[in-house]
Order: structure tokens, then C-alpha cells, then sequence
């Protein structure tokens, strides 16, 4: 019998997720956090950014969309989609602000929990 059970996301910044990465895997769930660039209320897809990098993230299935009017950050969890041109797409099942949250802090964390 296949496991339904849903997998926490994987902390993953978007500087790590790239072709060679262990995270860049189809079905990946991950949790990624970037500065919202654009959003397409037609399309359901979000931009999100963090210095030159960017990912498109498919929010479709989400309920409620904490999109404000001034927000900035926000951090997305759900599995990766890998494009047959080898571009990926997070489809999104949790989405939150995370305005106000010190990315510099963050992404230090980010690398002392990964030596442990």
C-alpha cells in the first residue's frame, strides 16, 4: 500500500536549490523562503526572489493566500515540480508572511543546523 503521509519540508534556501543539488529532485518537499516579486491572480503563480535567484511557485491549492498589500517575505512549503526544460515550480500546500524576519539570521541558522 503506497504512504500518503505528508513529508515536512526541507529547509532549503534558494542559492542551494539548483540542477546539481540534492534538493532539486521531482516530488522534493521543501521549504523556501524569498522576497515575492510578482504574483498572477489568472495563473495562481507566484516569484519569489533572493538576490538573483528566483523560483516560481504554483499556488493553485492554496485555501487562503497571506499576500498583503506592502508584504515582502514569504515562505512557501510544498513539493517540488520539475519542468521537462529542467525549470522547477513548487507547488505550494502552506504559505505564510514572514515580513520582519532577519534573512542574514535565517540563513546562518540554516547552515549551523546543517553541520549538526
Amino acid at each position: 500500500m503506497a504512504s500518503s503521509e505528508i513529508k515536512s519540508g526541507a529547509l532549503v534556501s534558494l542559492q542551494d536549490l539548483h540542477p546539481s543539488s540534492p534538493y532539486f529532485k521531482q516530488g522534493a518537499s521543501l521549504r523556501l523562503t524569498g522576497k515575492l516579486q510578482e504574483y498572477s491572480v489568472e495563473t495562481a503563480i507566484a516569484t519569489i526572489v533572493d538576490g538573483s535567484d528566483s523560483l516560481k511557485i504554483n499556488t493553485q491549492h492554496l485555501r487562503e493566500l497571506s499576500f498583503r498589500v506592502g508584504s515582502i517575505y514569504h515562505q512557501f512549503i510544498g513539493e517540488l515540480l520539475i519542468q521537462p526544460d529542467n525549470e522547477a515550480v513548487l507547488q505550494a500546500r502552506v504559505d505564510r508572511n514572514v515580513d520582519g524576519i532577519d534573512l542574514h539570521l535565517y540563513y546562518q541558522s540554516l547552515r549551523l543546523l546543517r553541520q549538526i
